[in-house]
């Protein structure tokens, strides 16, 4: 392989049908999402159900850390009343998390085993795919939507997107500004899920590809030269990347309760 050959490589997912079609499924998105979602529910449960009143061990510990560390965020971000936020937060910010961090596993590793096995490709990093990034804002778009007519009802939901940000006291121009306050708040609308996605898929991917280049040092290089630079420079970067895959999970996060907080107020 060349290096553009080798960068290429590591960039195409295992799919499922024609990869120019729109149906065509991206396995290794699907499996190591839903692999890493069950292993968050099972560890969890595990830990519920070994709970203890007194001295707790260590993983009763970050359970508990973890769930008082969400538990504040909506606390200070969500002043609505709703029992699925907590929830939805600390699933969003575990899986996330789970996901990204996935981009610490050298890049060679499983991609060489799923050739020994007959896999041309595979690629381990979810949330470098952004059909995943996008179907988990649209999921918070729609739940955007559903908690503003539930809360407010269609009359509300309908006044937000026409009589907002300008609502004069004047019908004639009340109604002449609402198609201007309906393509603005339709962009405003757009614009929440849109940002949510791409500001995890871009800083996941622009990570990915930073690993595959360093890992290209060990094979454009000299052995020893290249093997040097491989290990310093990878662990620094592996060390800063921890701090952005933690950073992106929390943000989509807090992101999420803030649009669903959004939803349950009134302008």
């Amino acid at each position: 392989m060349t290096p553009s050959d080798y960068i290429a490589h590591h960039l195409v997912f295992l799919t499922a049908g024609d990869k120019s079609s729109f149906w065509a499924v991206h396995i290794d998105t699907v499996f190591f999402s839903l692999v890493l979602g069950a292993g968050i529910i099972y560890l969890f449960r595990r830990a519920a159900k070994r709970a203890v009143s007194g001295v707790p061990g260590p993983f009763q510990n970050f359970v508990e850390m973890m769930i008082e560390f969400v538990d504040t965020q909506v606390k200070d971000c969500f002043h609505g009343s709703s029992k699925l936020i907590a929830p939805l937060a600390l699933t969003i910010f575990l899986w996330v998390f789970l996901m990204n961090a996935m981009d610490l596993v050298p890049v060679d590793l499983l991609p060489r085993l799923a050739e020994w096995m007959g896999l041309p490709y595979l690629k381990v990093v979810p949330t470098t795919d952004v059909n995943l990034t996008f179907a988990m804002s649209i999921s918070v778009f729609f739940l955007m939507i559903f908690y503003t007519i539930k809360i407010k009802g269609i009359k509300g939901f309908a006044k937000e997107l026409t009589c907002v940000p300008f609502n004069p006291k004047n019908v004639f121009l009340r109604v002449l500004i609402m198609p201007f306050n309906f393509l603005l708040e339709t962009v405003n609308m757009l614009a929440k899920p849109i940002s949510l996605s791409l500001r995890l898929f871009g800083n996941l991917y622009a990570g990915e590809l930073i690993f595959i280049l360093l890992a290209l040092l060990s094979a454009t290089l000299p052995l020893w030269i290249g093997g040097i630079l491989h290990f310093s420079l990878g662990w620094i970067w592996a060390v800063f990347h921890l701090l952005i895959i933690t950073l992106q999970a929390f943000i989509f996060m807090v992101l999420t309760i803030v649009y669903l907080s959004l939803a349950h107020e009134e302008h």
